[in-house]
Formats: C-alpha cells, structure tokens, sequence
C-alpha cells in the first residue's frame, strides 16, 4: 500500500503566510514564511488549495483565541527517533502553560540535555499543531522559534500563557 502523495497549500493568516502541507488528511508540516528548516520545495509536493479547509478554520479559530486544541490528524515526516520522542512530547504541554528545554531533557533521561532538545523542537515540521512555542528558557525568557520571537510572543498571547515571568510552567512528570 502506497502512501497519499503530499500536496500543499499557502495560506493568508494573522501571523502572515503559512505553508501548510498534508498527505491524505494528515497534515504533515506547517512552515512560517522565514521557517529556520523548510522542507526542499519538492518534498512539498504542488500546490493544492482544495482540501486544506478544516485545518485553516481551526488555525483561524486558534488565532482568534477561540480554539484551545485541534482535532486534525498529525503526521509529522522527517526526524530521527530523539526528535520524534521530543516532539510526541511537545503535543502533550496543554494550552496555555509552558516547560522548559531543560524539563523536557529530564522527562526523556538518559543523556539528554536542554541543548539537544532545543534543536529538537526547531526542527518540529508541524509548528502550532505541536505546540513548540510553548517551550521557554530555564529563566523564563522566550527563546528561538521557527517562526520568530514575535510570533512566538504572540502564540503565548494568545494563550494567555505568562511566559516571561515564568509563572505558569509545566513540569511534565513521568
């Protein structure tokens, strides 16, 4: 059995422009403009405008602080096995609160180090959908994010998450 050929779409957002891309009616990347690690074009696959509708409304939903989870299925491509434990993680930090680098590091163990981890959620395929913008510096300070600091300031905005002061970070337990 073959897999659904990927097909992508831009879209107009409140953030700017999106790339989204899916395979079937699995969504598996959603890019920013400036994206640190864009896909080649090619492994985009065409534009396809069709298609692409539920996942907009619930980004538009999302951005308008109407939406605090999404149903669309998730199918990230890409990553080694590090990176797929990290970003299954980053699904599970709940709307509104964040966690650190270094918490993230301790719930995987082993020799895993805030660093890695970091590099880990920039490479995330699926920004907002998994939520690696909920992921904040030891200090509290809001760190490197694909789509750009601002951006990212405005995602926790959004969900009220009062990141700077580190208030409400999630230490995700075992």
């Amino acid at each position: 059995m073959t897999s659904p050929a990927i097909c992508h779409t831009v879209a107009a957002t409140a953030l700017g422009e999106l790339t989204v891309a899916r395979a079937g009616e699995a969504i598996t990347g959603l890019y920013f403009t400036k994206h640190w690690h864009p896909p080649a074009r090619a492994a985009l696959g065409p534009r396809v405008d069709a298609g692409f509708g539920r996942v907009l409304a619930q980004l538009e939903e999302y951005l308008a602080g109407e939406r605090e989870t999404f149903d669309v299925p998730v199918a990230p491509r890409g990553g080694d096995t590090f990176q797929r434990r990290v970003w299954d993680l980053l699904a599970e930090i709940p709307y509104g609160r964040t966690t650190t680098y270094g918490a993230l590091a301790a719930r995987l163990g082993g020799d895993a180090n805030p660093r890695q981890v970091g590099g880990a959620v920039g490479r995330n395929p699926v920004s907002i959908l998994i939520p690696c913008h909920r992921v904040i510096g030891a200090n509290g300070s809001l760190t490197g994010y694909a789509g750009g600091i601002e951006v990212k300031r405005r995602l926790l905005e959004i969900e009220r998450a009062e990141a700077a002061a580190g208030q409400q970070t999630l230490a995700l337990g075992g």
